[in-house]
């Protein structure tokens, strides 16, 4: 493991926990306490985490791990979702995009669409990610729209009043909402609670909802809740699933697709 890796792992972990101590994320690790001590030292340098004696506390940007930090976690399965949710987005459609990884590798594979006769009509992409914004706005075939509002670093995303109110006064044939969590009780989820807002309104202003995700994030819960799964028509996700979270979701009439 890297010295990338480990940090990447080490946010990970100190996000889902809240603290760590040296001796036994060294044995989590399988490196040295040295290693560790001098992870933690740059790691709190970067103020991605506070410092202690014994080791470090999460501050409030290491619950949103920037996405420099995250791109590397199930790229494979990220590409195919992508290629998936891209498949099921008609030519001329208006497309909703928030951040985060998985939305960044869709953005990516619809630059990418084939149209070797140039006939196809334009796609228009809405979106509150300034990263996406960034990748799109030199692809002819494809008007960016962006939302405004107020910018987190963590994610890129745009969020608050102004963000909410625009998306609110648009029509989006479809929305590709990546999220934090999502289980058959809870629905879709987010850890913060203005992305999970300005995602609720991509959803209610969208005729459809496609959300991807991995299968990292089935069976799992987040504080503020994005929707129901009664607003979702389609989950596409990896074939690393779990079966029974499949399952229990397609019950409550989600269709489910694994890639």
């Amino acid at each position: 493991m890297n010295q990338h890796e480990r940090w990447h792992r080490l946010l990970e972990m100190v996000a889902a926990e809240g603290q760590l101590d040296i001796e036994s994320t060294a044995r989590e690790l399988g490196v040295s306490t040295a290693t560790i001590r001098r992870d933690f030292d740059e790691l709190a340098t970067q103020q991605l985490v506070s410092r202690t004696r014994g080791g470090v506390v999460a501050t409030s940007v290491s619950y949103d791990l920037p996405l420099r930090y995250k791109a590397v976690r199930q790229a494979s399965e990220k590409q195919r979702i992508a290629a998936a949710a891209v498949a099921a987005i008609p030519p001329g459609a208006t497309v909703g995009l928030n951040g985060g990884t998985t939305t960044t590798e869709v953005a990516r594979a619809l630059a990418l669409r084939a149209d070797p006769d140039g006939h196809l009509p334009p796609v228009t992409v809405v979106t509150n990610a300034l990263n996406i914004a960034n990748e799109l706005i030199v692809r002819p075939h494809i008007r960016v729209v962006l939302t405004g509002g107020t910018a987190r670093p963590q994610s890129y995303e745009l969020v608050g009043r102004i963000a909410e109110t625009m998306l609110a006064s648009v029509a989006l044939d479809v929305v590709v909402l990546g999220v934090d969590a999502i289980d058959h009780q809870h629905g879709a989820s987010a850890h913060n609670d203005g992305e999970a807002a300005i995602n609720h309104v991509m959803v209610t202003s969208a005729a459809r909802t496609i959300v991807v995700a991995d299968a990292s994030k089935l069976g799992r819960r987040r504080f503020n809740r994005i929707c129901p799964l009664g607003n979702i028509d389609t989950l596409i996700t990896d074939k690393a699933a779990d079966p029974e979270q499949v399952g229990l979701i397609e019950q409550a009439g989600v269709k489910v697709v694994q890639v």
